[in-house]
């Protein structure tokens, strides 16, 4: 995936609706590129977007979808889209962001890649452009708590953790498990949502200040070297973000 640019984006479309669909959003996004069968492509020929006309199986494109966008947008039924890109899934590190549109351009859902790919964010703005739902089923969204695989990448922070601790630490986020905090360095902008932080997070200023029997995880915000010892002892409890130096708390 390209995390570095712009999200190198594709709308896809197989069918009479899902190309008039594409047609009419496409304009709304230049920068987006049209993926449309041969017997629709007459219906694109008024956009400023790049167009790629395709002959034969859908399936045949979806490799090199895959390789070469960030953001896949399907507007062709969910079931199909799982059953052509079952073959091309790696990892979440790895894949794009898939997001499914329906025939009739009222649901808006994200399928692969929904946090670190960036499907659920991307599915929202889409629906803010047809006036659609987003369909997000993601546990930390859902619950409008903190996504602890991402938590501060708008802002240039690393995660540091085994992949193991994060998946289980996130279980106990969403599980609303009492959850330790602790920021002592970084911006304090990482909390965006309208709603107020649940009450499971506990913030807290620094380490020592942390009775850690009390709490089912820790997510510590710090610029300070952790020895194995302090992971050892935390076992699967701990995430560690690491924020740019420069970032004043």
């Amino acid at each position: 995936m390209n995390n570095t640019n712009a999200p190198r984006v594709v709308l896809v479309a197989i069918t009479k609706h899902g190309a008039k669909q594409v047609a009419a959003m496409a304009p709304k996004m230049p920068t987006a590129e049209v993926v449309v069968a041969q017997k629709f492509a007459t219906l694109m020929s008024a956009l400023p977007n790049k167009v790629n006309v395709y002959d034969g199986a859908l399936r045949a494109q979806i490799g090199g979808f895959f390789r070469d966008y960030d953001q896949i947008v399907f507007f062709v039924s969910l079931g199909a889209v799982v059953r052509l890109i079952a073959p091309h899934l790696k990892s979440k590190d790895e894949d794009p962001g898939v997001v499914v549109v329906d025939d009739a351009a009222q649901f808006v859902i994200p399928v692969l890649s929904g946090h670190i790919g960036g499907a659920n964010a991307y599915a929202e703005q889409l629906a803010t452009l047809l006036n659609a739902t987003a369909v997000v089923t993601t546990a930390s969204d859902v619950g409008k708590t903190i996504p602890v695989d991402i938590l501060g990448r708008e802002l240039g922070w690393q995660v540091e953790a085994p992949k193991l601790n994060i998946t289980r630490v996130s279980a106990h986020v969403v599980n609303e498990e009492p959850i330790a905090l602790i920021q002592e360095c970084g911006s304090k902008a990482w909390w965006r949502r309208n709603n107020p932080l649940p009450g499971n997070i506990h913030l807290f200023e620094r380490y020592e200040e942390v009775d850690l029997e009390k709490y089912s995880a820790l997510l510590w915000i710090t610029h300070r070297a952790i020895d194995e010892t302090t992971w050892a002892a935390l076992e699967e409890r701990l995430v560690v973000y690491r924020p740019p130096k420069e970032q004043e708390a």
